[in-house]
């Protein structure tokens, strides 16, 4: 019987985020909380982790301390089988230069790969939520005999201007034909006209020929050094790139509700949306699944607590996550996330809306379609989202769709 490949795991956490401001105002894109307890980056470490890979790198650059600290605190492995999970930030090791760009920063770090010598390299984006079996798409890329393979998630056509999309060759539903960057009017999978192969961001590599084509890249003056618009179409063009379509993984505890699902949260709306798809009786996406389960630092700290005010009012809470920590005091709590240590003080209300750690939520405060970043703090009879000329008035952010984002330790006043 062959050797099982040595296989090795790269995280691309190095996104600035802008899209998300201000959330990312103080810390990378990675490192965002998300779903009360964990960061973006736990659901593509714990992918791996539960997929089998025991040697992992996260390529860091932008404001990354609060980034590495997670992973240095949260992701500790045997090093007596040689598996660890670390973090690598920008190295220069080109010269005095930071990543131009994803292939870039797999460019300047290859040293990494020529230390392990892996046969096959995994590399997954940082900054997505879903769940995936690498296991069953490594088995596809080396029965396929592609030298790349990209996986793809079925979405609607008229989302088709959002994504890079996958053209498959109808001769070989397994092989990419093209590779299409936000195409306008792309042409539906064969099976399934209303739908496309949107790239999830995640890719498998024969360890040579992606170290051939990010130094080829690294030579190319015009190119943006981008993994989806660079490498992908460098094997495409080769004929050398293969395509695993999400519909075929089965991971351990999905169900039909919540197979498949692939979140992109690189905007204020689709982070929100996501929260949404986590509060529902049978969510769209379960963070209950022991099969598969998603980690992230413990929280050391007492359970949430739920109880009357000081003048004997009684909180309910309704379709929500409430975090380790909390205390809710005679809060009227529906549809919403809340972070660990978070204090709501009597008569308080919180409706649609998400809140990071150790926000503090005066008596008789209002909150609705809102996003409080950590530290934020609501004085006694204060609103979020109640009024959006108001709210943009104090400088908060405030989307077309009407959420209003609050950043990191601002005092709101009544």
């Amino acid at each position: 019987m062959p050797a099982a490949p040595k296989v090795f795991g790269i995280i691309l956490a190095g996104g600035e985020g802008k899209r998300l401001m201000p959330l990312t105002a103080d810390r990378a894109k990675p490192a965002v909380p998300f779903g009360g307890q964990y960061r973006l980056i736990d659901f593509a470490i714990s992918n791996l982790i539960n997929s089998g890979l025991r040697q992992i790198v996260v390529l860091t650059q932008y404001k990354s301390h609060s980034l590495d600290r997670h992973v240095s605190q949260t992701w500790r492995m045997s090093a007596l089988l040689d598996s660890y999970v670390t973090s690598v930030p920008a190295q220069q090791r080109l010269g005095k230069r930071w990543f131009s760009g994803s292939a870039d920063a797999i460019l300047q770090s290859l040293n990494l790969i020529n230390d392990e010598q892996p046969d096959i390299v995994v590399v997954i984006g940082a900054d997505h939520v879903y769940r995936m079996d690498f296991r069953q798409m490594l088995d596809a890329h080396i029965a396929s005999g592609a030298r790349a393979t990209v996986a793809g998630i079925r979405q609607p056509i008229g989302l088709a201007d959002q994504f890079g999309v996958i053209d498959v060759d109808p001769e070989d539903p397994a092989r990419i034909r093209d590779f299409l960057e936000k195409p306008q009017h792309p042409t539906g999978l064969a099976d399934s006209p209303g739908e496309v192969l949107a790239s999830m961001g995640n890719y498998i590599f024969d360890t040579d020929a992606l170290i051939e084509a990010v130094e080829a890249d690294g030579e190319m003056p015009t190119s943006n050094h981008d993994m989806g618009g660079d490498i992908v179409p460098y094997f495409v063009g080769r004929g050398e790139a293969g395509v695993y379509d999400m519909k075929r993984n089965d991971v351990p505890g999905s169900t039909d509700r919540d197979r498949s699902y692939w979140r992109d949260v690189g905007t204020i709306d689709s982070f929100f949306d996501a929260h949404r798809d986590l509060i529902s009786t049978l969510p769209i996406f379960n963070l209950y699944n022991t099969d598969w389960p998603i980690h992230s630092q413990a929280v050391n700290s007492p359970p949430a607590k739920f109880v009357r005010d000081s003048v004997g009012r009684i909180g309910n809470a309704i379709d929500s996550i409430v975090s380790l920590g909390s205390v809710l005091s005679g809060t009227h709590l529906e549809r919403s996330v809340v972070g660990p240590w978070t204090l709501a003080g009597g008569g308080s209300t919180i409706t649609d809306s998400v809140l990071f750690d150790h926000v503090h939520v005066g008596a008789g405060a209002r909150i609705h379609r809102a996003i409080l970043d950590k530290n934020v703090v609501l004085a006694e009879g204060a609103t979020v989202g109640v009024d959006r000329e108001k709210d943009l008035a104090r400088g908060f952010t405030v989307t077309d769709s009407g959420i209003t984002v609050v950043g990191k330790g601002v005092r709101v006043e009544r």
